[in-house]
């Protein structure tokens, strides 16, 4: 791939089997077979440190090969490491790494798919020379600092404050539920510059260096008995002004170009929670266990019914994404949707499994439904709580009138 002429898909494809048939193997077709292998249905990860690590390096590894090799980063600019070339192209590589076994990009997916696409929207050209390239080559890893204490569903409400001290801000606050914050070199956080403006007016959003002195990580324990989010404090923490996402006080329209990528990944990332893989066999299996059910049937129907809906409606608003479109409220009907699938199959399991689900009898396939059932609650908070995704359905997509709100 060249800056002065595009590869046709046809010798784009070919580059591309090239490359994956160097480097991984073919994925065999796999099945679940009752009691064999591990039962795990996670909905977080319940790892230990040196896991967790392993993961990343090996993320990153596999990230550097496909951006080397031409294929990190096919739809991004070229003066930033991207190939230049039309989502078509992505989709294809897509279809193709699928029929091969890679490592999990999970702990690069935040700063991938929220992260990097508001840099590249709103920074600075030394922000997006600093950061851009490293990201999609894996080098830097991002999080998302948004929410706090008591600025959850109302991120307009967020009181970590950003004074200007000559070409720098100086950061004091805390945030809260912040994925992969332990392994990130770079945050987008978003902070209060301007205490007497309207809530939505006075906030502006940084790159901050995660590394910086200042910057406190602590693990945050979970009901599942996993620590896969953090509280950050930040005490005096210096950012350049280059660092800046967008104009000062501009920050609310620099931080919607976040959240709506971030109901895309997490719509996405549904898919493959819910969708025709390993977990799904299970499901499938546990439900012909208890065929006879008429209750059991019922739900297990309606369960695939409304799982194959949200996966065609993801496809839907992914593809209008890749053709170059902003995200729109679909996306909050994406993310609704998978919460509201998790719920139907925790409903489900809690009905087959009964006393099963919450003691633990060493029986394969039957303790192991209630970290759905625990990390269900979590994902209806994640990327906005689903009060806040009805509230966006309603308004902007069946036109009703916002809903009223207490005066402050």
């Amino acid at each position: 791939m060249t800056e002065t002429a595009s590869p046709t898909l046809e010798d784009f494809e070919k580059s591309v089997l090239e490359f994956l048939d160097s480097n991984a193997e073919l994925r065999s077709e796999e099945h679940v077979e009752w009691g064999k292998g591990s039962d795990s249905v996670a909905l977080f990860p319940e790892k230990s440190p040196e896991e967790e690590r392993c993961d990343v390096e090996t993320a990153q590894s596999w990230r550097r090969q496909i951006f080397d090799a031409g294929f990190g980063w096919i739809t991004g600019p070229t003066e930033y490491g991207g190939g230049g070339l039309p989502s078509s192209y992505q989709a294809r590589y897509n279809s193709l790494e699928k029929r091969y076994r890679t490592p999990s990009q999970g702990p690069l997916g935040i700063g991938l798919g929220m992260v990097a696409p508001t840099i590249l929207a709103h920074g600075t050209d030394l922000a997006k020379d600093l950061y851009l390239r490293g990201m999609w080559r894996g080098d830097i890893v991002g999080c998302q600092l948004f929410s706090e204490p008591s600025a959850g569903s109302d991120l307009a409400s967020i009181q970590t404050r950003a004074v200007r001290d000559g070409d720098e801000w100086v950061l004091n606050g805390q945030k809260v539920w912040t994925s992969g914050a332990q392994f990130s070199d770079i945050g987008e956080i978003i902070t209060r510059t301007d205490p007497d403006a309207p809530k939505h007016k006075g906030l502006t959003m940084f790159v901050v260096d995660m590394h910086a002195p200042g910057v406190e990580v602590r693990p945050l324990r979970q009901m599942t008995g996993g620590a896969s989010f953090n509280e950050v404090f930040f005490n005096d923490v210096r950012v350049p002004d280059h660092h800046r996402l967008g104009d000062v006080n501009g920050g609310w329209t620099v931080a919607l170009t976040t959240l709506m990528n971030e109901r895309a990944a997490i719509g996405d990332t549904g898919a493959g929670i819910i969708g025709v893989n390993r977990t799904f066999e299970m499901l499938m299996a546990l439900g012909s266990m208890h065929r006879e059910d008429p209750i059991a049937r019922q739900q297990l129907a309606d369960l695939y019914v409304n799982m194959k809906a949200a996966s065609f409606t993801s496809q839907r608003a992914l593809a209008k994404i890749r053709a170059g479109q902003l995200p729109g409220p679909e996306m909050s009907i994406a993310k609704l949707s998978l919460t509201r699938n998790l719920q139907r199959i925790a409903a489900f399991v809690s009905h087959v499994l009964g006393p099963k689900l919450t003691a633990d009898t060493g029986e394969w396939g039957t303790y192991a439904w209630t970290e759905v059932v625990l990390g269900t609650p979590g994902m209806r908070v994640a990327g906005g709580t689903d009060e806040v995704m009805k509230n966006i359905i309603g308004e902007r997509v069946l036109g009703l009138p916002k809903e009223p709100t207490l005066a402050r």
